[in-house]
Formats: C-alpha cells, sequence, structure tokens
C-alpha cells in the first residue's frame, strides 16, 4: 500500500513538472519551486541520476514481495501505458513548450505588476 502512496506522490510531481509553472501566475513565488522541480525533471532524463521516489516505490515493492519497477517509474506506469513510446520525443517537446510558456507568462505577469502595491508581483 505504500508503494500505491509513493506512486501517487510521482504522478503528482510529474503533473507539477508539467504545469507548475502556471501557478506562478497567481502565487509568483512558486516559480522557484517549479524551477527546481523541471531540473530535476531534466536531470532525470539527460542523465542517469537515480530518483529517489523510485528507489524509496522500489523498497516498499520489494518489502510486500513484489519485483521492483522495470526500468522505473516512467517505463512502469507512463510509457507504452498512457501513450506509445515512439511519441515520447513528441511529449517531451510538449511539455517543454508549456514550460517555457508557463515562465514567460509568469515572467509577464511579474513585469506587468512591478511596483503596484498589491499587486500580482507582490505574490501571496
Amino acid at each position: 500500500m505504500a508503494a500505491v502512496g509513493v506512486a501517487a506522490v510521482h504522478f503528482g510531481f510529474l503533473g507539477y513538472v508539467a504545469v507548475g509553472g502556471f501557478a506562478a501566475w497567481r502565487w509568483p513565488r512558486s516559480i522557484w519551486a517549479h524551477v527546481a522541480a523541471v531540473g530535476w525533471g531534466l536531470a532525470g532524463i539527460v542523465t542517469p541520476v537515480a530518483c529517489p521516489l523510485t528507489g524509496l516505490q522500489d523498497a516498499f515493492r520489494r518489502w510486500a514481495g513484489e519485483p521492483p519497477l522495470r526500468g522505473g517509474f516512467v517505463d512502469q506506469y507512463i510509457e507504452g501505458v498512457l501513450y506509445s513510446e515512439r511519441f515520447t520525443p513528441l511529449l517531451r517537446a510538449v511539455l517543454a513548450a508549456a514550460v517555457v510558456v508557463s515562465w514567460l507568462g509568469a515572467a509577464r505577469i511579474r513585469a506587468a505588476g512591478q511596483g503596484v502595491p498589491g499587486g500580482v508581483a507582490g505574490g501571496s
């Protein structure tokens, strides 16, 4: 059951990486958490760094007598399940575009709110 909880957190993290930058349109200071999440997500794609959530989920699965994930969380639950692996490059490009759009929008909102007492750029 604990492995299921970690999987839910993992799905939530991936969702946040994909669209969390749009939260900065409302809560400007949240951009830094999103930058960190995107950085970690990008590191997981371009380097062999091990995801601690996958390691934790594997530990819970072994404890429950189940085999570890095959290849990792994305390999087990996303690629080949939610979409065909052949679409991975396209989906990565779409997600990268969503991140860029969210960050540009956040920057624009912040710039427009500069100097406005209680404006959006003030955060809350």
